[in-house]
């Protein structure tokens, strides 16, 4: 491994032909560059989508009532009810798996705006009621002020927590918020906190739009009643968050008289499953530019091997010296197979630094030219990807030499030595 020797005739022999050698290491550099360029896109693809949901809980479950579809203990189908505060405490004794429950309401209904004032100025926001745990389920940055307690819902306190876009609108760019009194839906609510969102996709940029108050003052200020529009559920660590949702739905169908076998009566939605799938979808992608970056290596590495029996058919008469004056069948493959790994770790080295050139240069570029990309973000290759490709090359290199190097073993010397 050591001898210069050896070195100085592998270097010779594949500066020999140049642009031949070039070409052959090009086709080893463009499959692993592509193969890093794909790695580093899909992975930056899965920045941007898991970047636009923020700090949002992905063992967490939303319940809420559609309306009964099987008759049940003399009760029609077809019958509508409500989630309601005894629900609250029904779910915390009989559901273990729950680590933070949020009753919620939202002021006339999903999606429905709702006409808010201050002073001359007005919006149309959604109102929502909410407890103070609801900030561990979707977390929301704090800019100035708080976010609602749990003496604000005891003493029913009429305070908001606006968000981002609720103060450009109605209060500008230039004021603070806080302290002010707005007026929603004839009930004045002191600002007591803005927010704004932890994520960047087009769900978090709505809530800015949105406005909080206490679970209990909603209730009162807006003639709910006990009425839960529905529930903010998270799972404990340890707990599967479908588990806990099953068993959620069993707890509420008891208590409010819907048939075990009803699949309508409530709807839900499971982050979980949803993250899940999502994941599953990237570790696809992943496999996917696996396969298609190791086809083109392949190829790669196949034009290294056709390469090689090229130049030993060219030095046949000097392969046949080599055996007349010693040299063992052994020596022979060693050195061609060195020549092989040599070139194709070199372009596949190159490859690898260009590919994660490029990919620091794109998230780089993201940053300095504030670049919203939405989904996409922070571009990268793991750094145990990058060298178990580069290891990968290495072995491929050591096949690449081997059909060629057992060539080399045929080769007669005195044949050899009469070889044109």
């Amino acid at each position: 491994m050591f001898d210069l020797d050896k070195w100085h005739e592998i270097y010779l022999t594949l500066s020999r032909n140049k642009l031949r050698t070039f070409l052959t290491a090009l086709g080893v550099s463009w499959g692993i560059f592509m193969l890093i360029i794909m790695l580093g896109a899909g992975k930056g693809l899965e920045n941007g989508v898991m970047q636009g949901f923020g700090d949002f809980a992905t063992n967490s479950t939303y319940v809420w009532t559609q309306g009964t579809s099987i008759p049940y203990k003399g009760l029609p189908a077809g019958r509508d009810f409500n989630l309601n505060n005894g629900d609250i405490d029904l779910l915390k004794r009989n559901v273990p798996e729950i680590d933070v429950l949020a009753p919620r309401n939202q002021l006339n209904g999903y999606a429905e705006g709702n006409n808010v004032t201050y002073k001359t100025k007005a919006g149309t926001f959604e109102v929502y009621g909410d407890y103070p745990e609801f900030m561990k389920i979707q977390p929301k940055k704090l800019v100035e002020g708080r976010f609602l307690n749990q003496k604000d819902l005891d003493d029913g306190r009429k305070v908001a927590v606006i968000g981002k876009r609720v103060k450009e609108v109605l209060f500008g760019n230039d004021q603070s918020p806080l302290g002010k009194y707005i007026l929603i839906n004839g009930v004045y609510f002191q600002v007591v906190g803005l927010f704004t969102t932890a994520g960047t996709s087009g769900m978090n940029a709505r809530e800015t739009e949105a406005i909080f108050i206490p679970f209990t003052t909603f209730q009162n200020a807006f003639h709910y009643g006990n009425i839960v529009g529905w529930f903010a559920i998270m799972a404990k660590p340890e707990c599967k968050a479908s588990v806990m949702e099953q068993k959620v739905i069993e707890t509420l169908k008891k208590s409010h008289q819907v048939s075990p076998d009803d699949q309508r009566a409530f709807g839900s939605w499971n982050a979980e499953k949803e993250f899940g799938q999502m994941t599953g979808v990237f570790s696809g992608v992943r496999w996917l530019t696996i396969f298609v970056g190791g086809a083109t290596l392949l190829a790669g590495v196949i034009g290294i091997s056709n390469i090689m029996l090229i130049i030993i058919k060219e030095r046949t008469k000097e392969i046949g010296i080599k055996r007349a004056i010693g040299a063992t069948p052994a020596n022979i493959m060693v050195q061609v197979m060195l020549e092989s790994v040599i070139l194709t770790f070199v372009a596949g080295y190159f490859g690898l630094v260009a590919g994660v050139g490029l990919l620091e240069l794109v998230a780089w570029g993201l940053i300095e030219f504030k670049v919203d990309a939405e989904m996409f973000a922070n571009p990268n290759v793991d750094l145990s990807i990058a060298l178990k490709a580069l290891a990968a090359l290495v072995v491929a290199g050591v096949f690449a030499g081997l059909i060629p190097a057992y060539r080399t073993t045929k080769i007669k010397p005195v044949e050899a030595l009469r070889a044109e």
